[in-house]
């Protein structure tokens, strides 16, 4: 199997679990705040490493204590990010409130990660020609997102896209992109309605080959030129879902790398998603690939 490369961001997440998340103007009581690894890129790399695969992370961090800690949390955990670049700006930093039920929000700083651009992408071409997927998030400028794609598909490399944050399509430039892979707060911007069959289709029109939309406990609906359908997730106790989409789509860029049809892809993404859940915090959820064979074969879909 060939390299993975994820092109993305880093972030440190200062996290806070509260009873409920606070309303407008509202100040809430919280407890148990950490300060932890993360970022949609280093994550998605991560989860992709645990998995099985080989797996390359290009991105930026500042020339500071936290930018220190990524690197050496890669080390640890297996990814290659001997491209990393190095900036004046800080490491990028995310605001995570979790509540009772699990349910979060977000708040990020991208910092260095919004000097992501060409000289990453050069320094990176190497690596982007020698990959087999390439997967991609919005926590870096989207231009940069859309010339990494350029080049994947110019390598012949398959590109996953998790749009998020959300963005209009329309401001988008998707014909690189293979599959794309929006929760369903992110669809609605994507595409102004919450109809997912005709707003997937409207985003097929502008070239991706297959829309994934990952439904929490509901699974996933994935649409295609020539098929739609669901993939029901396992259903778990819920204790923070703040890393399911990176767990999520870290599985499906494995599963696919390893040549399994889409619908089989999207299952295993789905059990990892869900035993993400099952954890506290982002990178500590992060199943490994023995976690997720066992759950396959418990026939927890069952």
């Amino acid at each position: 199997m060939k390299p993975i490369t994820v092109v993305g961001s880093y972030l440190t997440g200062l996290t806070m679990r509260v009873a409920r998340l606070p309303k407008p103007g509202e100040t809430v009581v919280g407890y148990d705040y950490a300060a932890v690894p993360g970022g949609k890129g280093s994550n998605q790399a991560i989860a992709a490493r645990r998995l099985g695969a080989r797996v390359n992370f290009v991105g930026r961090i500042g020339e500071d204590e936290r930018g220190d800690a990524a690197v050496e949390l890669w080390k640890a955990e297996g990814v290659d990010a001997d491209l990393v670049g190095r900036s004046r700006t800080p490491t990028g930093l995310g605001f995570v409130m979790v509540d009772g039920d699990g349910a979060n929000a977000i708040a990020i700083d991208p910092g260095a990660n919004g000097e992501v651009g060409p000289e990453d992408l050069g320094r990176a071409d190497s690596v982007l020609s020698a990959s087999g997927l390439v997967l991609l998030q919005l926590e870096i400028p989207h231009l940069t997102m859309e010339a990494a794609a350029k080049r994947a598909r110019e390598h012949g490399a398959k590109v996953i896209l998790n749009p998020a944050p959300g963005m209009r399509a329309d401001e988008l430039r998707l014909e690189d992109v293979d599959i794309i892979t929006p929760n369903e707060e992110e669809f609605s911007v994507l595409t102004g309605t919450a109809d997912l069959d005709s707003g997937a289709r409207a985003l097929l029109a502008l070239g991706p080959k297959g829309v994934v939309v990952t439904l929490g406990a509901r699974g996933a609906r994935v649409v295609t030129s020539g098929d739609s359908y669901t993939v029901p997730a396992p259903a778990v106790r819920v204790v923070d879902t703040t890393g399911a989409g990176d767990a999520f789509n870290g599985a499906l860029a494995v599963a696919l790398s390893e040549g399994e049809p889409l619908r089989q892809a999207v299952r295993f993404a789905n059990c990892a998603g869900a035993l993400s859940v099952s954890k506290p915090e982002v990178v500590a959820s992060l199943p490994r690939r023995a976690e997720v064979d066992e759950f396959i074969r418990n026939d927890v879909l069952e």
